[in-house]
């Protein structure tokens, strides 16, 4: 089974994030891509004005939509991150969009203090099977949290991070070789592969530098994007 991560820009507008997701999906299944993860909130953004406009939620149900429609189309399974309104509450959270329509959701456990202002916390785990693999979902400061990678993890071959690592310009500089070191520790701890897909580019006054990167068990870098551009990185997982 072949996985990819995709390291994207993120826009304020949800119809160009749609577009990219669907742009790179395409991209992604032509190269023999089975699933495919990408960054936190990388449909949505995190532009306030764009999460309280009076049509977020049609909107975003229309931009799911097509996702779905694409993942069935070109027989991918996509993992998502965007926000959710639910009982009038908003989550960061990711969904796993499977080529047969099936869905599953998970919500973002430990929020940065940024967040914790208009975030509510997720309090489950998720885990998956697909095409005869078993992979976890974390999102972004969860990788700091070895026990939830740990729950996550049991008995999966692959852990998906969808990260945003936002930052002022000097703080991601110096917080690149953090933000490496702890997707390969969980590696090692879970022996199994961990993929991180990072964000690009400017968003809300601030830079992230992509880094995004593959871990085998054994805690090896197995390819890593560069801190600028738009690219798919992939790996495929040892036959069962």
């Amino acid at each position: 089974m072949r996985l990819g991560a995709a390291q994207m820009f993120i826009a304020d507008e949800l119809e160009t994030n749609t577009t990219t997701v669907l742009k790179m999906a395409k991209e992604a299944a032509l190269r023999g891509v089975d699933l495919l993860v990408f960054p936190e909130m990388c449909l949505t953004g995190y532009n306030p004005k764009t999460l309280c406009h009076e049509n977020f939620n049609a909107d975003l149900s229309s931009a799911l939509d097509k996702v779905t429609q694409q993942a069935a189309k070109m027989e991918i399974g996509l993992i998502v991150g965007r926000a959710l309104f639910d009982d009038e509450k908003l989550y960061n959270a990711a969904t796993v969009i499977i080529p047969d329509g099936t869905t599953h959701t998970y919500y973002k456990n430990y929020l940065t203090a940024a967040e914790e202002k208009y975030f509510t916390p997720g309090t489950q785990t998720l885990a998956f099977d697909f095409r005869g693999y078993r992979f976890g979902v974390i999102i972004c400061r969860d990788q700091n949290y070895p026990e939830l990678a740990q729950n996550t993890c049991r008995e999966a071959d692959a852990l998906f991070i969808l990260s945003a690592h936002y930052y002022k310009p000097s703080e991601a500089r110096w917080k690149v070789d953090k933000n490496r070191a702890l997707p390969l520790a969980r590696a090692v701890e879970n022996h199994c592969y961990v993929f991180l897909a990072n964000t690009v580019g400017g968003h809300i006054g601030m830079v992230s530098l992509g880094n995004s990167l593959i871990a085998n068990p054994e805690g090896v870098l197995v390819t890593a994007a560069d801190e600028a551009s738009e690219t798919i990185i992939t790996c495929d997982l040892p036959a069962k």
